[in-house]
């Protein structure tokens, strides 16, 4: 006849204090690991998102709107258009013709930055405007907002600068427009001639006069969503 036998109090006592010790142990190693690990590919790629969505408001005006954009001309040759000035101004209404703005705010706009620019040949005149949107899903959205193939109105709000050479350049002489997109912004081009002559008054226009200003913003925008090298360490990024 076997005798069931209870456990000394004193072993019972070091067997649950070993127990607790290993599982205090693992705790102890999983926090350590958890705490000195890098950060996961998921991580890093939802930081770096991030970063690039803060990139409007982060960078410098002339890191994002350069003093000179380089594009191809007429006949095919490069040329540098110079930068006439950065509007001080951010708010999303002011950046767009009346008809945009409900369709901008919803899907959350969260600024328009606007800079004209001259051409090489000092004829053409065209403003270049970046809107941050939160994600690229928001920027999809809008975008589907403006109208294709070119036309300039409802469209970016043409930005003048008294005493200079693009003084004239008002909504009445806008001529063509240019959208393109990538992340988390849509950058937009409206552009006419330096004269200031209302696009109603002008003739069969060369198709290509103005074609360069999409140059202008896929340079802009190639800058603004260039992939960047994580820096978990530095106050930009969020790993």
């Amino acid at each position: 006849m076997s005798v069931l036998r209870a456990w000394p109090p004193l072993v019972v006592a070091s067997a649950l204090t070993l127990v607790c010790a290993v599982v205090a142990g693992v705790s102890a190693g999983a926090a350590g690991a958890e705490l000195t690990r890098g950060p996961s590919a998921a991580e890093i790629r939802r930081a770096s998102a991030e970063e690039t969505a803060r990139r409007w408001q982060a960078w410098p005006a002339g890191k994002i709107f350069p003093a000179t954009l380089p594009y191809v001309s007429e006949q095919g040759g490069g040329e540098y258009a110079r930068r006439v000035g950065i509007s001080s101004r951010t708010d999303c209404s002011a950046a767009v013709d009346a008809a945009l703005r409900i369709a901008m705010r919803d899907a959350g706009c969260r600024a328009v930055l606007r800079a004209t620019y001259l051409d090489a040949l000092q004829g053409v005149v065209v403003t270049v405007g970046v809107a941050a949107f939160p994600d690229q899903a928001s920027a999809l959205k809008a975008r589907a907002a403006f109208p294709p193939g070119g036309v300039p109105s409802p469209g970016l709000r043409a930005l003048a600068f008294p005493r200079t050479v693009a003084d004239r350049f008002t909504a009445a002489s806008r001529q063509a427009s240019s959208i393109a997109h990538a992340g988390p912004y849509v950058v937009v081009t409206t552009a006419g001639q330096v004269d200031g002559r209302p696009a109603r008054a002008v003739g069969r226009q060369r198709g290509t006069i103005f074609s360069f200003a999409s140059d202008l913003a896929e340079r802009v925008l190639a800058t603004l969503t260039a992939p960047a090298r994580p820096d978990c360490a530095g106050k930009d990024w969020q790993c």
